[in-house]
């Protein structure tokens, strides 16, 4: 299979530059070990099942055989044996030299508390499924880069969205997975479904070693992914899970999941935005909160595409969750972070954009372009607020749309960006 160019190649191939190795994490199945073994020399896979996984015991046994190779020196799935890390870092210290190991990871070992932390010798870099420009489905044409700086070019105007709500539901639904770029929408289901299916079985309870129950598991994922994209506490999904289905999991039990599955990288969860705003203003501290990819909770509720199709309430939360991924992989790209916005008023804008220097920009996000007007006036309304306390003003604001939306600067100031346009 040909190799999908990905954001974060680049800030992989600039940490080699700068620190002794680096640390590439995410969801299974992601593209995390193809875009490692592009930059790598040599490699050392702990997941490769021949002869019994006979490299776990090797790296157990012999760690000097697991460090030695061509640099840099992929490692991969360094976490099966959490002794490697101490072991690369006491040889970067030794060898002092840049770019010596590439490790990769799906999830973080059990006794990360009593691991060196690696400061100073690791980068880190969180990859995550695919967005919508490295598909190929998005142009990138609204430049996340050009907006943080103000600088948007005036010939890129007037460009309609291509996407109707088939396709909408056709990418909610395979998702960014790199191995499901070619399959169809049904292949796609299936493959997703077993997904969630090991994880519930396998991947949370090989975490610690302690089962779990695989239904409750399930169960608290459908839970995520009917609020899916929302400020959903845990209570709230304590009693979700009790409405639907038969099981009573107390509030720490669903703290636990929540836990295992940031673990796992299949829990996303985006942290509220904090202006220096005055006392007058209350912010919601709760995260919004989303399984990593939106086809992981198309997945968790058996949908269909015909289903989704007739329910836009879910659809529109899952087209957010899109669009959530998708800037957290464009923010990434450009050293800025992804936060939301809710204050005691109840005004709520979708994303945040913070780059460096304090520059930001806002976002609300619209499954069609009716929802355009509704949009302005949450962003013009949070200037507003923002203004009256003296705080620096935003460098854009902007309205992503899924299905109808024509790339424009509204007279207001407001951006429209079909999200076919949106990109780093």
């Amino acid at each position: 299979m040909k190799y999908i160019e990905r954001l974060c190649d680049r800030q992989i191939s600039a940490y080699l530059k700068i620190f002794g190795a680096v640390l590439i994490e995410g969801p299974k199945w992601c593209g995390k070990t193809c875009s490692a073994k592009r930059q790598a020399a040599s490699s050392f896979e702990l997941a490769d099942p021949a002869n019994n996984f006979q490299n776990r015991a090797l790296a157990r046994m012999d760690m000097e055989h697991v460090l030695t190779g061509k640099k840099p020196r992929l490692i991969d799935e360094w976490q099966e044996v959490p002794a490697i890390w101490d072991g690369v870092r006491y040889r970067v210290d030794q060898v002092k030299g840049k770019g010596q190991y590439l490790l990769t990871g799906s999830s973080t070992p059990n006794n990360l508390a009593k691991i060196h932390s690696g400061a100073g010798r690791f980068g880190r870099v969180l990859l995550q499924t695919m967005s919508l420009q490295e598909m190929g489905i998005s142009t990138g044409e609204a430049s996340l880069k050009k907006l943080l700086q103000g600088k948007f070019p005036s010939q890129k105007l007037a460009i309609p969205g291509k996407l109707k709500v088939a396709q909408i539901v056709s990418l909610v639904s395979k998702g960014g997975w790199p191995g499901l770029v070619s399959s169809s929408v049904k292949a796609s289901l299936e493959a997703l479904r077993g997904y969630v299916d090991i994880l519930t079985r396998e991947d949370l309870s090989k975490i610690d070693g302690s089962r779990r129950d695989p239904a409750k598991i399930m169960a608290l994922l459908q839970s995520l992914a009917r609020n899916t994209a929302t400020l959903v506490k845990k209570e709230v999904i304590r009693n979700d899970i009790a409405q639907f289905s038969s099981f009573q999991v107390d509030a720490n039990t669903v703290g636990e999941y929540l836990k295992l599955l940031r673990r796992v990288f299949a829990l996303r969860e985006i942290p509220p935005w904090d202006p220096p705003l005055k006392s007058t203003v209350r912010l919601r501290a709760a995260p919004k909160r989303m399984l990593t990819d939106p086809s992981l909770a198309v997945a968790a509720l058996r949908a269909t595409p015909d289903a989704l199709k007739t329910d836009l309430k879910l659809l529109g939360n899952l087209f957010e969750s899109l669009v959530l991924r998708d800037l957290s992989v464009y923010a990434a790209s450009n050293r800025a972070a992804l936060f939301h916005y809710h204050d005691n008023s109840d005004l709520e804008v979708d994303a945040i954009i913070q780059g460096e220097n304090g520059t930001w920009g806002g976002i609300e996000i619209k499954l069609g372009y009716f929802g355009e007007e509704q949009a302005a006036d949450s962003l013009k309304r949070l200037v507003k607020k923002l203004s009256e306390t003296n705080q620096k003003p935003p460098n854009f604001l902007a309205a992503v749309i899924g299905v109808g939306g024509v790339l424009k600067k509204r007279d207001d100031g407001v951006w429209v960006i079909p999200v076919d346009c949106l990109g780093a």
